[in-house]
């Protein structure tokens, strides 16, 4: 199942009869056939090819595409061949012996003649009557490999061998390979796959064919698998990166129709507790606060479920969109809820709530881990009665036990920390007559575009912009470790003052694998130069104590905070006006950024110092260059996307948004493909909604070679 699939915040709708789809494509069966179907393929190499590839069919073979290929180069002789580079050169066989080296090791040789030069041809830990067999005594072969000379002679180790030249390419491909198989062993079942591979009819647009000079689906599998010449056509790749992409836009374009006709409840509202709740506030909503907010009131007074990403930079004032959101909720008599991932930012929310929600006079509880006994029983009870008109809370809110009395509105916040299911089972908490709650989630680290269209295609997205009056800028700095005592001695005279300063460490413990600095160790250290004003805070520590350390340093007890990355989200104290991250190349841009975000969010100008290793490499000190230059988190979220790929993008997430199967859309050339792709999936459902026609018919066989089965069933259902 593909990532966009496993990312659907809502379940497939109930199974429909088909419509007007054509019969499935007989060569659909039979790439779908197991591996050991292959003529040739016995059941151990079989089973070492399914480890090899992935998957156990014909098509997940087909799939399994050459990491590179070996260029041989055909010569007369050994003399001519250059040094370290494959060769093709024909041979005369003579006779084999057995073989030790000084270190004791059996091996076969057989020496032989090629152009005149003695030729030894070594086989280590070969079997001595196979090879004999092989290779027979007298009898001409062509021999491929790396030619070392050995004085007035020369030697090959392991060299293929072949009758003729067919059986000896130039160009070879190369597979990712499992231990006890081998490049024949592939090649062989790749060429009975191939032979099964059939011609299906096209899906793309006949003038994108000719713009881009691309071949058909299979041809462009067969260019890439068995390529002929010197070197393989580039439009078989680019084919095929442009069909995992499309299939993926494809799928996401007809699962956002689905989403967008779910059953819903309208929730109108009647803004006599938001306009109480803003009173409290004392700010009027920033331009795209309010634009935001129109979006989520257009979503939540419809009759359809909505399905909504509000998405922000550090600061930009999604909590407030969210708690105005909500209260629309209550005033229309339902309850709502909000869940974040750890109890120290489901207390920040529950701070923020406790002021706005008092004086709207709505009544708000936390639901978590440490909320326990009589609390817990009380908690419960409101929910399910609907005296609790708004929860906040961590995994607690949907665990069994858990019941509310009509559950209208749920929000996620930093979504990307919880699974689809988790999501689900709160959504479904609201339940009514099968009608789920509407869903808002939340994320406070800025998604590319190009990932909005892969991860979140299926969702309608809100994006906040700017920060709320009075926020100053920060001033980011970059330093060298050997700079330590100078960045020591800088938030010395910041602490003299009255600043509190961040210090984040990337590790916990000293350990011997591992050369980077220990929260522990930076604790013990700043303690001795600041005796009783440094707190430590890190995720191996009981709650109590962490919470503890947090509250000293909110309430200015400490000055000092030397923390893991616990603190990066749900920490807000407005005096802190330093942070200092330690090994600052050794994070992602996103995380620094929302790192950073903990200054800055007074009226004081703040700063981040940023200590990096002495032998940093160009794209490193590029990356933290970015970092100084801009607060802009989309540029950031864009540029890290564009020099790593989707791995930083959504914070705990350290690899791509959408794992391409193929392996061929990456990075900047992701990028292109997918706003090409995007247009395209568009306008083919423009013109043919229900994949009718000529070219979606061909699409839907597109859909099932890239395994969109939750695309296909949003199909079915209509």
């Amino acid at each position: 199942m593909s990532p966009a699939e496993e990312g659907l915040p809502f379940p497939p709708g109930p199974a429909a009869a088909p419509g007007p789809a054509p019969a499935p494509h007989p060569g659909l069966a039979r790439l779908a056939e197991p591996l050991a179907s292959l003529p040739g393929l016995g059941p151990v190499t079989a089973k070492r090819l399914a480890e090899a590839v992935g998957g156990r069919t014909v098509l997940d073979l087909l799939f399994h595409l050459p990491e590179r290929y070996a260029r041989r180069l055909r010569i007369r002789g050994p003399d001519a061949a250059p040094p370290d580079q494959e060769v093709i050169l024909p041979a005369l066989i003579g006779p084999m012996r057995l073989a030790r080296s000084r270190a004791g090791r059996p091996y076969v040789e057989f020496r032989c003649e090629s152009e005149g030069k003695r030729l030894f041809l070594r086989y280590i830990n070969g079997r001595a009557e196979w090879l004999r067999q092989l290779l027979p005594e007298g009898t001409e072969r062509l021999l491929a490999g790396k030619v070392s000379a050995e004085g007035n002679a020369f030697s090959m180790v392991n060299p293929l061998s072949a009758t003729g030249p067919e059986g000896l390419p130039e160009l070879e491909p190369v597979w990712p390979l499992v231990k006890g198989l081998t490049l024949r062993h592939v090649a062989r079942a790749m060429r009975e796959a191939l032979a099964l591979l059939p011609d299906f009819a096209e899906w793309l647009d006949a003038a994108l064919l000719r713009r881009e000079s691309w071949p058909g689906f299979a041809a462009a599998l067969r260019e890439v698998q068995a390529p002929a010449g010197e070197a393989p056509p580039p439009g078989g790749r680019a084919r095929l990166a442009y069909d995992e992409v499309l299939a993926g836009q494809l799928a996401l374009a007809l699962v956002r129709r689905r989403a967008r006709v779910l059953p819903g409840r309208a929730m109108a509202g009647t803004g006599e507790l938001r306009d109480k709740a803003l009173a409290a506030f004392g700010h009027p909503l920033t331009p795209s606060q309010a634009e935001a907010l129109a979006e989520i009131d257009a979503d939540l007074a419809a009759p359809h479920r909505m399905l909504r990403l509000l998405q922000g930079d550090v600061g930009a004032g999604k909590t407030l969109v969210a708690v105005l959101a909500m209260l629309r909720a209550v005033e229309s008599g339902a309850q709502a809820a909000l869940m974040a991932p750890t109890e120290i930012l489901a207390r920040q929310h529950i701070r923020t709530l406790d002021r706005l929600c008092t004086a709207a006079g709505v009544r708000v509880e936390l639901l978590a881990g440490s909320v326990k006994g009589a609390q817990r029983k009380r908690v419960l009870a409101g929910l399910a009665s609907g005296a609790v008109q708004i929860v906040v809370g961590t995994h607690a809110l949907f665990q069994e036990g858990v019941a509310f009395r009509d559950l209208g509105l749920a929000v996620v916040d930093e979504q990307h920390r919880f699974g689809v299911a988790q999501r689900l089972l709160l959504a479904d908490k609201g339940a009514r007559e099968d009608v789920p709650a509407d869903m808002l989630v939340m994320t406070a680290t800025p998604i590319p575009r190009t990932l909005l269209l892969t991860q979140w295609g299926e969702m309608a997205v809100s994006r906040l912009t700017g920060k709320p009056a009075g926020r100053q800028p920060i001033t980011t700095t970059l330093h060298g470790l050997r700079q330590l005592d100078q960045v020591v001695a800088a938030i010395a005279r910041a602490m003299q003052r009255g600043a509190r300063v961040y210090w984040v460490c990337p590790h916990v413990a000293e350990s011997e694998l591992v050369d980077l600095a220990a929260v522990e160790t930076r604790f013990a250290e700043l303690e001795a130069h600041f005796p009783g004003r440094v707190g430590l805070a890190h995720g191996r520590q009981e709650t109590e104590v962490r919470e503890a350390a947090l509250r000293d340093f909110a309430a200015g007890r400490t000055a000092l905070l030397v923390a893991t990355t616990v603190i990066e989200v749900g920490v807000d104290v407005p005096e802190a006006t330093v942070m200092v991250v330690e090994h600052a190349d050794r994070f992602g841009l996103a995380q620094l950024h929302q790192l950073r975000g903990r200054v800055g969010r007074g009226a004081s100008q703040s700063y981040c110092m940023l200590l990096y290793d002495e032998g940093l490499g160009l794209a490193s000190r590029e990356r933290l260059l970015i970092l100084r230059d801009t607060e802009d988190g989309f540029a950031i979220a864009d540029a890290d996307f564009r020099l790593r790929g989707g791995g930083e993008a959504l914070g705990t997430r350290q690899s791509g948004a959408e794992a391409f199967r193929l392996g061929l859309a990456e990075g900047e050339k992701q990028a292109g493909l997918i706003q090409m792709a995007h247009r395209d999936a568009a306008l083919l459902l423009e013109k043919d909604p229900d994949l009718t026609g000529p070219r979606g018919q061909a699409a839907r066989l597109l859909l099932n070679l890239f395994g969109k089965g939750a695309a296909m069933e949003a199909l079915r259902a209509g």
